[in-house]
């Protein structure tokens, strides 16, 4: 807790000795400024005004940690979670029709995410401008044009073909609209002319940080859906900067029994408060009150239950369906996050749920889930948590993924068998299908962003559920937002939308 304040305090202080320059008596020309972002101190200011986008927090704003905004776009509109309308009238709609794939272009989270990510491009734009006017280090240069290839990611992952500028200089109506595989060329571009530009420091100040690592693993997910986006696959590229990341000196964390971790298992130290960083990559800080907060665990639990437990209500909020949850091995450590039955505070949570929308989830149905359980400082606007972007294990399966997909499968096998043994299964008696590694990735990462994009490149996004039936090809691309559409006409909607 102690190193993360640290950080954090650091962080803010660079932005309030900025804000609090007394302009009327200190006047910064152009060179001037130019000079100032060339310091050390100066470059940390512009970059962490982009790194501050990617906090999360209220009104759609951020990575993760809060609500209506690109995380909960992307995991309930995939089969772990989802928030049902209850049958109290509790809770918007919006969440259950994005799990039955409903979500129309005029939709809070679509528009959320849209603008968030826009919000960012435009901060980082910025950054790149002031660092390099500034011939600035061009380790910080590269973190800057790094971050904003991770939003330019996010961007055509979700929307496909989407509006490219990299220079503020332009009009919202004049930004021209480029193709997916456009945008994918240069998100590669600026990452294989960068990634190698950043610092290899692990933790410390790059806890939170694109370091070299962080931006390997960046390079690494834009190749794993390579064939997605642009119809050709890139595996032995995946696989080859999965292999640099190893480099790093990355391992799993332990899953040793400890009574002072959620579960009695060290392994969801992993989602707590101060992420490991024998297996962090990459993690998105949270402090509530102070930089973001993380409300997962809060929102899922039924208020009386929150208020036994924690001390503060929960909201009564998202469920893991039914289907998701029978998955797991019963010897799963990973399984304990998963909470149904009778539980503290007179709630007993059945795992059956027959609606999410007309008329709704009774109040105590549904499975409910604490992969983060909160830590930290906490109150009933959330938890401390801090939020894996990235982590080693993940990249351990991607390892596994290309080489099953290049029909090295012998060679994939240990990737999945460590990642299980730690998970307290016993290794595969067969060489791994992709099936196997589909389902790893399952077990594995549920609710840490992934899933979306893990169904639509195994091919099962599209797929009927216990809620719904199959969905429209189109449904694997949200729509650009109608607000969007009338600010720029330049811009063409989605098909099917």
């Amino acid at each position: 807790m102690k190193r993360k304040n640290e950080v954090l305090i650091g962080f803010l202080c660079i932005l309030l000795s900025v804000a609090c320059t007394d302009v009327d008596e200190n006047v910064y020309d152009k060179y001037e400024a130019n000079e100032f972002y060339g310091t050390p101190e100066g470059s940390d200011v512009a970059l962490a005004a982009v790194y501050a986008q990617v906090a999360g927090n209220w009104d759609g704003v951020g990575y993760a940690g809060a609500d209506n905004g690109w995380y909960d776009l992307n995991a309930m509109s995939s089969d772990e979670q989802v928030i049902p309308h209850r049958n109290t009238g509790d809770w918007q709609l919006d969440f259950a029709r994005t799990f039955k794939h409903e979500w129309l272009p005029s939709d809070l989270m679509v528009n959320n995410t849209w603008n968030w990510l826009y919000r960012s491009i435009f901060n980082a734009n910025l950054a790149v401008d002031q660092l390099v006017s500034a011939n600035a280090d061009a380790s910080k240069i590269a973190e800057a044009k790094v971050l904003r290839a991770f939003f330019y990611y996010l961007l055509i992952d979700d929307y496909g073909s989407v509006p490219f500028y990299t220079e503020n200089n332009i009009t919202v109506d004049q930004i021209p609209q480029a193709s997916r595989i456009e945008v994918y060329d240069f998100i590669v571009t600026e990452l294989t002319e960068s990634v190698d530009l950043l610092s290899a420091e692990r933790g410390g100040d790059y806890y939170g940080r694109f370091n070299k690592w962080a931006g390997y693993a960046l390079l690494a997910k834009v190749y794993l859906n390579a064939e997605v986006y642009t119809g050709v696959a890139q595996w032995q590229a995946c696989l080859d900067v999965c292999e640099a990341i190893s480099e790093g000196g990355f391992s799993l964390h332990t899953a040793a029994e400890s009574e002072s971790s959620p579960f009695s298992s060290q392994y969801y130290d992993l989602f707590g408060d101060v992420l490991p960083e024998d297996e962090t990559i990459l993690a998105m800080y949270a402090s509530v009150n102070i930089v973001s907060r993380n409300i997962y665990g809060v929102r899922t639990l039924f208020g009386s239950h929150g208020q036994e437990v924690f001390g503060y209500s929960g909201w009564n909020g998202t469920i893991v369906p039914k289907q998701y949850f029978l998955q797991y091995d019963e010897n799963d450590i990973r399984r304990k996050q998963f909470i149904f039955g009778e539980q503290p505070g007179g709630v007993n949570y059945s795992t059956d749920v027959t609606s999410l929308d007309d008329p709704g989830a009774a109040p105590q149905a549904g499975i409910r889930g604490l992969k983060f359980y909160p830590a930290g400082t906490m109150d009933g606007g959330g938890a401390s948590n801090d939020f894996p972007i990235y982590r080693y294990a993940d990249i351990l399966l991607m390892q596994a993924e290309c080489n099953v997909r290049l029909g090295n499968a012998s060679e994939a096998k240990p990737f999945i068998d460590i990642v299980r043994e730690r998970a307290g299964l016993s290794a595969l008696e067969a060489n791994p299908t992709i099936t196997d590694v589909y389902n790893e990735r399952t077990f594995e990462l549920n609710w840490e962003g992934h899933r979306r994009q893990d169904m639509i490149r195994f091919g099962t996004f599209l797929q009927p559920n216990e809620f719904r039936g199959a969905s429209s090809e189109f449904r694997k691309l949200f729509p650009i937002p109608t607000s969007a559409l009338d600010a720029n006409p330049g811009l063409q909607q989605n098909p099917g939308y």
